[in-house]
């Protein structure tokens, strides 16, 4: 079997296992969607109580639109959570406003992985617009030296992904830890809090992987020519 046809069934493999992730972390989260916390607590009033606790003030938290887009903004400090996590009191709108309240106390402490990833933003914007012109001229112009281009290029995504993993999976860490500490989901909620977190986690690392072997058979593509 040759390298480009392992290639192509690597990425439909890992294809396909994207999309079960992502349908597993949306089922999950439907799941304990429907688990409410007992003190009526929602994902902003949550929200609200890790970073004042952790003595962080500056940081405005902000309902924003559609499902699942919850983020940390680190340039304007704003904790934009979707409406179903923002007003939604249950286990997974906890869960996930206390992950985006992770990277909230990242950039108070100056966390040294998300500061790179914050850095490497625009090299991830530069890979993902240009790689992909750079591979398309060089397979049309025949030019190895193209398509090395776009394989550079795309290193930057690569690089990106690898430094999001571990600023993903410690801020559901700190999530975690102070979901707990604050004593705002019970033993029996935090099972539920930390399925959701995991299985969120879980789609990170399959974009990970997925990059590599993009990466990997835009290297063998330019060997090749």
């Amino acid at each position: 079997m040759y390298w480009s046809e392992i290639f192509y069934i690597l990425t439909l493999v890992l294809f396909v296992v994207s999309l079960i992730m992502s349908g597993i972390v949306r089922s999950r989260y439907k799941k304990y969607a429907r688990q409410h916390t007992g003190n009526g607590m929602t994902g902003a009033m949550a929200a609200e109580r890790i970073l004042r606790s952790n003595g962080i003030g500056d940081v405005t938290i902000v309902q924003t639109v559609g499902t699942l887009t919850d983020n940390y903004n680190p340039t304007n400090k704003t904790l934009n959570l979707s409406p179903a996590v923002y007003g939604g009191a249950d286990v997974s709108a906890v869960a996930v406003a206390a992950h985006e309240c992770g990277h909230a106390i990242q950039h108070a402490e100056a966390y040294p992985l998300l500061m790179l990833r914050k850095a490497l933003v625009p090299v991830c914007n530069i890979g993902s617009m240009g790689s992909y012109v750079a591979i398309l001229l060089g397979f049309l112009f025949s030019s190895t030296g193209l398509i090395t281009l776009g394989a550079v290029l795309f290193s930057g995504i690569v690089l990106f992904n690898l430094v999001t993993l571990p600023v993903e999976a410690d801020a559901s860490r700190r999530a975690l830890r102070e979901v707990e500490r604050l004593g705002i989901l019970t033993d029996d909620e935090m099972v539920g809090g930390k399925k959701v977190l995991i299985a969120a986690g879980m789609t990170y690392f399959i974009s990970l992987v997925t990059s590599i072997v993009q990466l990997l058979r835009l290297l063998s593509l330019a060997r090749r020519k």
